[in-house]
């Protein structure tokens, strides 16, 4: 057996995953207006306070980097006929009393049928494209995203989306928790500063996640299977 040799010495690397089929999905985690828009919501409060140094990372990232990364992933699988799962941050209610502890104590509200709770526009879901709502960080703690993702034969998840360090990471620590073959797309994720998605991505790779870029994922997408020799 060949080790791989990983970054933190004490762990094995992760191998390369087979992204093709039905078993591999996107899941794209909170890239909504509540949070990853210079108009509303999170940035938009603190440009309206007059606070864009606080924002011009992040802004930055998501713009140039975040969001095209994005389109050319949902269009790889989308080509491929594979599945594309959206994830947002959005209450049951609009007084918010489904939301969790965690939630209620940060103030974190985002009530239905407003705009904060729309995904960005320009990676917006398509056609019957599934759309989960969570009222927590992690999105396996307080969503029935385990059970939809079995139903429907996925094993292989590739996640983007915003906050890396936060929902992201812990969406790939519960789902490889349970079982999954977790891939981030680390240019398809987004922190506040460049330290926060360094660090970040340092603290997956190779324990809960295999790091690759998107492009990476989308040339494993497009590589055909060989048959094997005889």
């Amino acid at each position: 057996m060949i080790k791989r040799q990983s970054p933190h010495g004490h762990h094995i690397a992760v191998p390369d995953p087979e992204l093709r089929g039905k078993q591999t999905a996107l899941v794209i985690i909170d890239m909504q207006y509540h949070g990853a828009s210079r108009e509303h919501g999170l940035i938009g409060k603190r440009l309206a306070e007059g606070q864009p140094e606080a924002v011009t990372y992040v802004l930055d990232r998501v713009e140039r980097v975040t969001v095209p990364a994005i389109q050319r992933l949902q269009h790889a699988f989308r080509d491929a006929g594979m599945e594309v799962v959206h994830v947002k941050t959005q209450s049951l209610t609009s007084d918010g009393r489904d939301r969790g502890p965690a939630a209620k104590r940060h103030g974190t509200h985002v009530r239905p049928g407003t705009r904060t709770a729309d995904i960005l526009d320009e990676i917006a879901p398509v056609g019957d494209e599934i759309v989960i709502a969570k009222t927590c960080s992690g999105v396996f703690n307080c969503t029935n995203i385990d059970y939809v993702l079995r139903n429907i034969g996925v094993s292989t998840l590739v996640l983007g989306g915003m906050v890396t360090g936060s929902c992201v990471a812990a969406a790939a620590r519960d789902g490889a928790d349970k079982g999954y073959f977790v891939v981030v797309a680390e240019d398809a994720t987004a922190s506040w500063s460049a330290d926060m998605q360094t660090q970040s991505i340092e603290d997956l790779r190779d324990r809960s996640a295999k790091i690759m870029s998107a492009d990476e994922v989308i040339a494993k997408i497009a590589t055909p299977v060989l048959a094997p020799s005889a």
